[in-house]
């Protein structure tokens, strides 16, 4: 045994030709519409409309959409290398356009056909913005803790609470927000009596305000208040009481790409930090033929091929249906977040003086990475996910239970 795993032919990792014609034009299209653009939208705070518009004709909105919904059909390798090659370039940018995996994902897998007709061809096409109010003032990482609540009224549920820190919160059109629709038969299992709802934000009741990050500015952070919302009934997503195992699956999908944006953020640290060592000279020669320059250059390089490829082996797994991709995905998380932190200061350490003038957008590095670490589930919790996922699997041991 190759524990946790069975044998060594489970390190497999396999590309179809399509992923590397595909990853070629998205850095194609990074490299002549979002780069230019990076001092406009750290100024600006917002994303512009005309590029919006260019990233929809690309198709980059509906990757992860089945063709019949009028998306690309796209694995999730693909949104992986999307979400590496936006973020190697504006990390803003790509949680602005990756954010409705969060609202999409869940739909396809527990939607009614109804549901999935009327929203995903609409995120598919980029007319429309899907964001995750699920995170509360109260504490984002025990969603069992929810106080939103949602009361049954004739043939429609009343939806009260809060959310905060909700990327696109202010601009998404539509959001899937849990709620608490009955108590929870014990403590052991509050998680049970949680309901999934479609929510959409011209509904009377429904309001945003943006909150100021230190990171991914342009991105867009909310907080979304619902205040006696009147939700139809065929808006509920999923079985009643059960939406805490959509919210689960939903997180343990979505990491993934969080791993494939620092991975992207680490790529242009290293990027960066290589081209000024081979350009800037001290005592007349260049920074990089001193070892401690090479040693950070090889530090950042090594960690950016390992995390490269455990956010890779995740989303492979996890296009196999293997249910190891769950722990393998958050190993991924915490490693390849923390990997870009570390590549965020070193490549500061490198720039010196630049490194810290606002214009070079080098500390952009920084604060960008900084977020990663916290959202979908923070990376102490990753690390509790992967021990409790590693027990269940290899020992039949649950650690909730145990408690």
């Amino acid at each position: 045994m190759v524990l946790p795993f069975l044998s060594i032919n489970d390190f497999k990792l396999e590309f179809k030709p399509e992923h590397e014609i595909f990853r070629k034009s998205v850095r194609e299209f990074v490299e002549r519409e979002v780069i230019p653009r990076i001092a406009e939208m750290e100024k600006t705070r917002t994303i512009p409309r005309d590029l919006h518009e260019k990233a929809a004709q690309q198709g980059f909105f509906g990757i992860d959409i089945p063709i019949k919904y009028g998306g690309q059909g796209g694995d999730t390798l693909m949104m992986v290398l999307l979400s590496e090659e936006l973020c190697r370039a504006y990390p803003a940018f790509s949680t602005y356009l990756l954010v409705h995996g969060l609202f999409t994902y869940p739909i396809l897998k527990y939607g009614t056909e109804e549901q999935k007709k009327k929203y995903l061809p609409q995120i598919a096409s980029g007319e429309k913005l899907a964001a995750h109010a699920s995170t509360e003032a109260s504490g984002g990482s025990d969603p069992a803790g929810i106080q939103t609540t949602a009361k049954k009224i004739n043939n429609h549920w009343v939806l009260t609470g809060r959310k905060m820190f909700i990327t696109s919160g202010d601009i998404a059109n539509y959001y899937i927000v849990p709620a608490r629709t009955s108590s929870p038969p014990s403590r052991r299992e509050r998680w049970r009596g949680i309901t999934c709802f479609i929510v959409e934000r011209d509904w009377i009741g429904v309001s945003a305000s943006r909150m100021e990050m230190v990171g991914l500015k342009a991105s867009h952070t909310a907080e979304v208040i619902f205040d006696d919302v009147k939700v139809p009934e065929e808006n509920v997503l999923g079985p009643i009481g059960e939406g805490f195992k959509i919210l689960m699956d939903t997180y343990d999908h979505g990491r993934i790409g969080v791993a494939a944006q620092a991975v992207g953020l680490t790529q242009n640290a290293f990027e960066k930090s290589l081209n000024y060592a081979l350009q800037r000279n001290v005592f007349e020669k260049p920074i990089i033929s001193y070892q401690a320059i090479q040693f950070y250059l090889t530090d950042i390089l090594t960690e950016l091929l390992a995390a490269r490829f455990l956010t890779y082996w995740a989303a492979y797994l996890a296009d196999q249906g293997r249910p190891e991709a769950i722990f393998v995905a958050s190993i991924a998380k915490a490693y390849a977040t923390e990997v870009a932190e570390r590549a965020a200061l070193k490549t500061i350490n490198i720039h010196a003086g630049y490194g810290v003038a606002v214009e070079n957008y080098v500390d952009m590095l920084l604060r960008d990475a900084e977020i990663m670490k916290i959202y979908e589930g923070t990376n102490e919790i990753q690390r509790m996910i992967t021990i409790r996922q590693l027990l269940k699997k290899v020992f039949g041991i649950d650690l909730l239970g145990l408690s």
